[in-house]
């Protein structure tokens, strides 16, 4: 069987691409790689692609020049984490904190993980999760 290595792209659909992008680079630091009117491609630790479209802005097909994108899109306040090292939890709380982004929760879980949660622009969940949340990390 062929093997798949990762979530490469994780997609969110949100009301001003600007905002978004502002929020994702200034706060949690991610690079922006691609900026258009339609999407912003951010780096995620540089091994995955965070996808901010504008919403209702993939509901058509997209014609480029090597083939088609299928059309696709999302809406309400979706979930996505971060992987984040046990020794930043306070380092993040405290540049959460500071950039004037509120904690939502706050999760320790069986493993000795833990997790912050609090929302992006668009009202998406957000978590930052320290390993010992899932068997795998």
């Amino acid at each position: 069987m062929p093997t798949i290595h990762g979530v490469l792209e994780t997609a969110l659909h949100v009301a001003d691409l600007d905002r978004a992008e502002r929020f994702y680079a200034d706060v949690l630091g991610f690079a922006v790689m691609v900026a258009d009117g339609r999407l912003r491609a951010l780096s995620v630790a540089g091994r995955q692609v965070l996808l901010l479209f504008q919403q209702g802005g993939t509901a058509q097909p997209v014609t480029l020049p090597g083939g088609v994108i299928p059309p696709h899109d999302g809406q309400g306040r979706l979930h996505l984490a971060f992987a984040i090292d046990a020794a930043d939890w306070e380092p993040w709380r405290e540049r959460l904190t500071a950039a004037g982004v509120a904690v939502e929760s706050v999760v320790h879980w069986d493993r000795g993980g833990r997790s912050l949660y609090f929302r992006d622009p668009d009202q998406h969940l957000v978590e930052l999760v320290t390993p010992g949340c899932w068997p795998i990390y």
